[in-house]
C-alpha cells in the first residue's frame, strides 16, 4: 500500500496579508495570515457581543465593523470574509 503523503497547506492562504487602516481598527495592524485574521474578526465579534441574538449567522456592526463592511449595519458570516479581503493587500 502506497503511503498518502501529508496534505500541505497553501502557501498562499498562509501567507501574511497587510490589513488597511479600516480593519486595523479591529484587528491590529501588524500582516496575519487570513485564518488569524478570521479569528481576530471572530474574538472582537464575541467580545462585543455582535452576533445577532434570533439569526446567529447575522453580525451586527458597531462603528469599527460598519467601516469594514461597508457601511452596512448586518451582514452574514459568510459576506463577512468576502467585504474583509477588500481591506487587506
Amino acid at each position: 500500500m502506497a503511503k498518502k503523503s501529508a496534505r500541505k497547506p497553501n502557501a498562499k492562504f498562509m501567507a501574511p496579508v497587510q490589513p488597511d487602516a479600516t480593519l486595523a481598527a479591529v484587528v491590529g495592524s501588524k500582516p496575519l495570515p487570513r485564518t488569524e485574521m478570521t479569528k481576530k474578526l471572530w474574538a472582537y465579534i464575541k467580545k462585543n457581543n455582535l452576533q445577532d441574538k434570533k439569526n446567529r449567522r447575522m453580525i451586527n456592526a458597531d462603528d469599527a465593523l460598519k467601516a469594514v463592511f461597508g457601511g452596512k449595519s448586518q451582514v452574514s458570516m459568510f459576506d463577512m470574509t468576502k467585504l474583509v479581503s477588500k481591506h487587506v493587500s
